[in-house]
């Protein structure tokens, strides 16, 4: 069976087919320490550094000019070939579990070869988001930052020392005068074609002879997770209060755009899944209310669910870390069917939560750092992966990006060991 094939078989909780064989992602870090303790490498991975859509491309500016600064400019960041820039400390690669392409992150290829991973879950190649994109530019730049404003319009500072994705330090809504004029010119339903890239004709005829699992959606597109673009995390939990009729109008418009692009793509190519980036929990809970949750996203989600229903799309996947045990419920009955990646270290029990909710698809949930303790503690937590599986609708992986204190004698013993009980199910 193909990844695709896999990916629907599973998500439909047929038992007889084996999970992928994904993790959510690696962080580059780790993998420069595994390249130095024997991952051979054969296909460094490559950094995506043309501007595309905010999907793929969100962060990529910084990538480029932390790298080439002395070469390039911000003016320049378009229409770039890929190229082989030593991994930043805080890009992740990408390797089936998390969608790609997304933010700016590469396509992994070795570990993946090496363990016999299967195709990505893979977004469609169309803008979401803001459109047109506003102009990168540099805002302000010393020793220790750079400040500037990337294609969203919301001004982040890099750290060149920690090599992080960047922090927020403004955003574009901050009123009714801000969010109309940015819903007029770069939210408008009058120009959904020109959300599509130009080769989208060529993407078409690869889509329609895929063999991997193919997603509209993805980061940072979702009911929560794009106000905390366009808002701030901050002034978004203000304006819950002081501002509603605001932020529905908001999400009134995020979910007519969404739905506008999504028809035109499902008229020409079959979808698998819809994906929505959320990350809506902290470590200790849910970061907004139920009260907030139903208010504010549950009108939203069934409008977004139905539409996807009433195409023959059935997989709708939230992808939010932390503690969410106590939105699942929450999320299920606004028409949500999975989450991911399942947190262990924030409080995530998967068998608790495929016992409570056995019609919940799962992915992830397995604690990666705990990987770095070695083979007792692998065999302690991998035992239950056996009996998930049995019960459907679940592919198991790292509950996040795999850290760099995770050495790769050990990354290999659970990887392999994960592999064989995936094919000892359908052997």
């Amino acid at each position: 069976m193909n990844s695709r094939e896999k990916f629907l078989e599973t998500m439909h909780f047929n038992t007889s087919a084996p999970a992928n064989k994904w993790e959510f992602g690696i962080w580059g870090a780790t993998v420069e320490r595994w390249y130095e303790e024997g991952l051979t490498q054969k296909n460094y991975p490559v950094v995506p550094t043309n501007i595309i859509n905010t999907t793929s491309s969100l962060y990529t500016p910084v990538w480029i000019y932390q790298w080439e600064r002395a070469k390039t400019s911000f003016e320049k960041v378009y229409n770039q070939p890929e190229r082989k820039l030593k991994l930043p400390k805080g890009i992740a690669t990408m390797t089936g579990g998390l969608y790609w392409p997304t933010q700016g992150f590469p396509l992994d290829r070795d570990v993946s070869g090496f363990f016999g991973f299967d195709k990505p879950q893979t977004l469609v190649n169309v803008e979401q988001f803001v459109y047109p994109h506003f102009k990168v530019q540099t805002v302000n730049e010393n020793e220790q930052y750079l400040d500037y404003i990337d294609i969203d319009g919301a001004t982040r500072r890099f750290s060149k020392s920690q090599q992080v994705l960047p922090g927020g330090l403004d955003w574009v809504i901050k009123d009714w005068d801000s969010w109309n004029t940015l819903k007029e010119e770069r939210f408008s339903l009058d120009n959904i074609a020109g959300r599509f890239p130009r080769n989208w004709d060529e993407l078409v005829k690869e889509y329609k002879d895929r063999d991997y699992p193919l997603a509209v959606g993805g980061y940072p597109n979702g009911l929560f997770g794009s106000l905390t673009h366009l808002i701030g995390y901050e002034n978004l939990f203000i304006f819950y209060y002081d501002q509603p009729d605001l932020v529905k109008d908001i999400l009134e418009r995020l979910t007519d755009v969404w739905i506008a692009v999504w028809e035109e793509v499902i008229g020409q190519v079959d979808i698998d899944l819809g994906n929505l980036w959320e990350d809506v929990s902290s470590g200790k809970g849910s970061m907004i209310s139920p009260r907030v949750f139903k208010e504010f996203l549950t009108p939203y989600y069934k409008k977004l669910v139905d539409f996807l229903k009433s195409k023959g799309v059935d997989i709708i996947m939230v992808d939010t870390d932390g503690d969410c045990n106590e939105l699942i419920p929450l999320f299920i009955e606004a028409g949500i069917t999975g989450l991911y990646p399942m947190e262990v270290s924030a409080g995530m029990d998967v068998v608790a939560a495929r016992k409570k909710f056995p019609d919940l698809q799962i992915m992830g949930g397995v604690p990666k750092s705990r990987i770095a303790l070695g083979k007792d503690e692998i065999d302690r937590f991998l035992e239950p992966v056996d009996w998930l599986l049995s019960k459907g609708g679940y592919i198991p992986f790292g509950d996040h990006f795999v850290p760099p204190e995770v050495p790769w004698k050990e990354f290999k013993y659970y990887r392999e060991k994960l592999n064989k009980i995936i094919e000892n199910r359908v052997t």
